[in-house]
């Protein structure tokens, strides 16, 4: 059965202080400090954060998790097409595929042992034209020849018996493992299993300061760490961390830029996706499959795709507009003529009437580049050990597919700190 959340408290976290049980929540009490008041910190709490926290606690239940709003996964995590990818797009050595491919079959058993609703409903990557078939065959001939994930060809025939709605003038790739997820059910059932493990959560924790702890020897950060939080009504308090986990998404570079020295900062590039919703019994017969366009290299993201969720609703989305805050979330209405452009590409029966705004995300990039391997500029998962520190793992332009690799993210930031 699916773990439920229990509920925790947003208060600030006392300065030194080593937390108690009282009944479902979780107070601080005045006993001593021991060297530090936590194994581990571990700030964000969206769905990656959630997984990494929960991973580590079932190692050492004195793991806290830090997120600055007051309730979880409400940014990248929960602003995205719920979809769990296959994995075949992003070259055969890059963390996108392994820690993709790792991830869907770990989220794929998760959902069925804990009741998370999901649908293994596969996905059609559409080509219109001879060059947007090239590209589908460097996908058919990676997945075969590279990476071993299932892809089957259609034709247009095929195509039209299955999906009569969908205009598909070349060919089409099937994607059998692709699904979609209710990714809040997912979120509350990690939640459930941090807290049931022993975990701490503070929400409405923003982290303002870190610093090392003054060090014995001649690496920063081995002697643990000191970490500054503001609670919602300004209050500031501090704990330290035997180890510290930068899982803030959006907020990932701040934090890295928080310690490192200037010249070591880094830059935060905003993909702004919005995304259109349309009533699915406007298109008749009714579409049963997400439709993606051929990848085309050097965009920011996989294009305007059709994405059903567990309700039967169409989703289209997200495109590609680069903004200069993480924070600008208002659907961006003049994109709407640009995306009937794109959709009556592969759905030439939408009436444009029908499509109304819906909702938009932000992925977290480290470079206005292709979110594809097959061009140039491909940027990858940064998840590293960061150099000259120890007892810091840093995670750093964590975008898609980050939702379906969560899980190996999790299980992989728990090797890298107990191995």
């Amino acid at each position: 059965m699916r773990a439920a959340a229990r509920s925790v408290s947003s208060s600030p976290i006392t300065t030194q202080l080593s937390y108690v049980h009282h009944g479902s929540r979780r107070l601080f009490s005045s006993s001593p400090a021991r060297r530090a008041d936590f194994t581990h910190a571990v700030i964000g709490g969206g769905v990656v954060g959630l997984a990494i926290a929960r991973n580590l606690s079932q190692r050492s239940p004195n793991t806290l998790l830090l997120e600055r709003h007051n309730a979880i996964g409400t940014e990248t995590s929960s602003r995205n097409s719920e979809v769990i990818h296959a994995g075949i797009y992003y070259g055969r050595d890059s963390l996108k595929t392994q820690l993709c491919i790792r991830g869907k079959d770990l989220l794929y058993s998760f959902c069925d042992q804990h009741e998370i609703p999901y649908k293994r409903c596969g996905k059609w990557i559409v080509a219109q034209n001879d060059a947007q078939l090239d590209e589908l065959d460097k996908i058919w001939k990676f997945c075969k020849e590279e990476i071993n994930v299932p892809i089957d060809w259609l034709n247009k025939q095929q195509a039209a018996e299955q999906e009569p709605a969908v205009r598909v003038e070349a060919g089409v790739l099937h994607s059998p493992t692709t699904g979609i997820i209710d990714s809040h059910a997912l979120m509350t059932t990690l939640l459930g299993h941090f807290e049931d493990n022993g975990g701490t959560v503070s929400l409405g924790s923003t982290v303002t300061h870190i610093t090392p702890l003054p060090s014995t020897g001649l690496i920063p950060g081995d002697s643990g760490w000191e970490i500054t939080v503001r609670d919602p009504t300004g209050d500031e308090s501090t704990i330290t961390a035997d180890s510290i986990i930068n899982a803030a998404g959006l907020g990932a570079v701040h934090i890295h830029n928080m310690i490192v020295p200037e010249e070591r900062h880094k830059k935060m590039y905003y993909a702004k996706g919005n995304y259109f919703s349309y009533p699915a019994s406007a298109i008749t017969p009714r579409v049963k499959t997400p439709i993606y366009p051929a990848p085309e290299p050097g965009h920011g993201g996989l294009g305007t795709h059709l994405t059903l969720d567990l309700g039967g609703r169409i989703k289209f989305g997200p495109d590609v507009e680069w903004v200069d805050s993480p924070n600008d979330l208002s659907v961006n209405t003049s994109r709407l003529p640009q995306a009937v452009e794109e959709i009556k590409k592969y759905l030439p029966s939408l009436d444009e009437k029908l499509l109304v705004p819906d909702y938009a995300g932000i992925r977290p990039k480290l470079g206005k580049q292709s979110a594809v391997a097959h061009g140039r500029g491909f940027v990858d998962f940064y998840i590293e050990k960061e150099a000259g520190y120890q007892g810091w793992v840093n995670l750093l332009g964590i975008e898609s597919p980050g939702l379906t690799s969560s899980l190996a993210i999790g299980e992989k930031v728990a090797k890298m700190l107990y191995t």
